[in-house]
């Protein structure tokens, strides 16, 4: 049996057209044709019907369908498996990391992990914290590290690390020393809070402000490398983890209030992860020495 009749058999299934499946595969329709019978021939089964213009799927090509779709996948995977193994890979590592976390914490230490361990081909997805529970449930990846708690009791979520979280603001043009000092209050009438761009410490904050201050604007903004530029444009404040506007503090871009009158959270990253994930732990030990 030929590999080929298998990949246009399934094509042909999902088109039920022999043109358009030549057309994908870049063959001819006879070509299409002739495969079909061969594989009918070997399988002692008719596989379509003709209906009018258009082809079916016969009984037996319904029942054969998900078999021929998993011989493609096994070939598929014989192949990357033998391609690792001629890059030297023996080991792979699955992670899920957070937008916050592949952007700001994880760059340094997956460098410095590649070089500790070129046997391992390291796959990274990049999830909404949301997402990655249930990434790891359905054993996606081996571990993912996460800015939201995740509760499940099949998983085990432990603390990583803790990020300060500041009051950040656009640069009013004037020197740190002889400036006057912002206050909360005056930020908050001139400009919008851009909230929710982080998962867990918007709800209190933003109910304590509302209690304090009651003439307060919001615009929900997902992601914080968006509110970043959204305030070096002067849109709004937010607060947001300290480790995400250390460059942009430096270079003078975006300002970092005190706020004094706040007791403000604390950003907090999570491993989470299945019970005893070899390749996730090791790589969760490695992790643990940079934080």
């Amino acid at each position: 049996m030929d590999l080929k009749w298998i990949q246009t058999f399934v094509h042909a299934a999902a088109h039920e057209n022999f043109r358009r499946t030549s057309e994908e595969l870049f063959i001819s329709q006879p070509t299409v044709t002739i495969q079909i019978k061969q594989l009918e021939q070997y399988l002692g089964s008719p596989l379509f019907k003709r209906v009018g213009r258009r082809v079916e799927l016969t009984e037996e090509g319904r029942r054969f369908l998900p078999h021929a779709k998993h011989l493609l996948s096994v070939h598929e995977e014989g192949l990357q498996e033998l391609h690792r193994f001629k890059q030297g890979y023996t080991r792979r590592l699955n992670l899920a990391v957070s937008p916050l976390v592949a952007a700001y914490l994880i760059p340094h230490v997956l460098n410095r992990y590649v070089h500790a361990n070129p046997d391992v081909e390291v796959q990274v997805q990049v999830l909404e914290s949301k997402q990655i529970a249930d990434a790891v449930l359905q054993d996606q990846v081996d571990l993912g590290l996460s800015r939201m708690w995740a509760s499940d009791a099949r998983l085990t979520c432990d603390i990583l690390g803790e990020d300060e979280v500041v009051l950040v603001a656009p640069h009013d043009g004037h020197d740190a020393e002889t400036a006057s000092p912002l206050q909360l209050g005056d930020l908050l009438a001139n400009h919008m809070l851009l909230t929710y761009n982080h998962p867990e410490y918007w709800e209190p904050l933003v109910q304590e402000l509302q209690t304090r201050y009651r003439y307060i604007r919001t615009m929900l903004v997902t992601q914080v490398h968006v509110t970043k530029r959204f305030i070096e444009e002067g849109l709004g404040i937010s607060f947001l983890p300290e480790i995400t506007i250390r460059r942009e503090r430096t270079e003078g871009r975006l300002l970092q209030v005190d706020c004094s009158e706040l007791m403000l959270p604390t950003a907090r990253t999570y491993a989470v992860m299945k019970h005893n994930v070899t390749e996730g732990q090791r790589f969760l030990e490695f992790f643990r020495g940079f934080m």
